[in-house]
């Protein structure tokens, strides 16, 4: 019955359908957002090796979501994933701080992409729930965020386990892409 309603209103309303990249090193977090999502359970995963693609219902959007493996043997491959894509959502593990700069190196490396010239990119500042985990501050100025001109983006805090921050991130995506399209 749910599924009947869903779609009525996204007849009525109109639904749109956008492309998502989530991106990060390994052992970010970024399968376990994305079953998070669309599950609304965390889940024990593995490491992604290659790519899942799923797809996330937020609203009226349906966001087609593809988690690409983050180990460094995989991470040139990204780029194979760039057209079409609307928005990236860039995790960063917050308590990995040994590896927060490397975090930076490659965010900035897909930054200037031409393809991802128009994405709107939404950082998770992920496992604020782990002691030591940097706050959504201290990851912004790590990452260097304050050198990002030329595209909408915002940074949230989150934490799978216990569900924060990130539908709230959801509904800025959807916001920012509503927006962007009209």
């Amino acid at each position: 019955m749910g599924t009947l309603f869903t779609r009525l209103f996204s007849s009525l309303l109109g639904s749109r359908e956008a492309r998502i990249l989530v991106l990060g090193l390994d052992n970010a977090g970024k399968t376990t957002i994305l079953y998070r999502l669309q599950m609304g359970e965390v889940v024990s995963t593995i490491p992604t090796i290659g790519f899942n693609v799923e797809t996330v219902h937020y609203k009226n959007i349906k966001f087609q979501v593809w988690d690409l493996g983050g180990q460094t043997s995989i991470r040139p491959y990204w780029r194979c994933y760039f057209p079409n894509t609307h928005a990236v959502i860039y995790v960063v593990d917050s308590s990995d701080t040994d590896r927060i700069l490397i975090a930076k190196e490659e965010f900035h490396s897909i930054l200037g992409e031409e393809e991802l010239k128009g994405a709107a990119v939404l950082f998770f500042a992920y496992k604020q729930d782990l002691p030591g985990a940097l706050d959504d501050a201290a990851v912004s100025e790590a990452l260097e965020l304050h050198k990002i001109k030329n595209r909408l983006w915002t940074i949230f805090k989150t934490c799978a386990v216990k569900g924060e921050g990130l539908f709230e991130g959801l509904e800025w995506l959807s916001n920012t892409l509503k927006s962007a399209t009209g």
